[in-house]
């Protein structure tokens, strides 16, 4: 059984390295950030609560995100594992985790404030199925339409320069202190995500977790 975390500054890479490592392990990738956002298109109350924190710049309390990943952990499809990318951030949702399940791996990926500010900057993400690409690195086949669905790609407010930065400092603050209390366990690797290869940072994540 794998029930990994992805830890990462904004644009370290999580999500697009966990939806690789997940279909090599076939098992579920659970981005807090995307259930969130489909909490807001809904509409319902957490989304709407949620929403003034997100637009803000600002993380989502703890007690709405851990709810919602409590709920997600318990369906069936994460029996044999999963890959958690956006939670835990701060040490106390690491706490509230470990009475929810064990923790087997944690994979730190680690990358400049240059690099992440160049990715960030130019990404953008599909409205309709939250695909996510890269006006350089990744760019859809048809500028602004999204090549799964056919959907409007976007510029979302937190990719925007300032939003980034400030994102950057929480990162900072209440994000890698998570690195102390997994390290004490024994169950952390270090990745570098600088690569601009996704391949060999690839290779380098399955190396180190198997």
């Amino acid at each position: 059984m794998k029930n990994m975390i992805f830890i990462g500054a904004q644009g370290a890479g999580k999500g697009t390295y966990a939806d690789v490592i997940k279909a090599k392990f076939d098992i579920p990738h659970i981005s807090t950030g995307d259930m969130f956002r489909e909490a807001i298109k809904d509409e319902t109350p957490l989304g709407v609560e949620a929403k003034k924190h997100i637009d803000g710049g600002n993380l989502v309390p703890d007690e709405l995100t851990i709810k919602l990943v409590e709920e997600r952990l318990s369906r069936d499809d994460c029996k044999e594992g999963f890959i958690l990318d956006g939670f835990p951030r701060t040490l106390p949702q690491a706490q509230a985790l470990d009475k929810i399940t064990e923790i087997t791996q944690v994979v730190f990926l680690e990358v400049t404030e240059d690099v992440i500010m160049q990715r960030l900057g130019g990404r953008i993400q599909c409205r309709k199925c939250s695909k996510i690409f890269h006006k350089t690195n990744m760019p859809p086949k048809v500028e602004g339409v999204c090549d799964v669905c056919g959907g409007e790609l976007y510029t979302r407010d937190d990719d925007r320069p300032e939003a980034i930065k400030k994102r950057l400092a929480i990162f900072q603050e209440q994000t890698a202190p998570l690195m102390d209390f997994y390290e004490k366990k024994g169950v952390v690797v270090h990745v570098d995500s600088n690569d601009p290869i996704p391949s060999e940072v690839v290779k380098d994540i399955m190396k180190k977790i198997e």
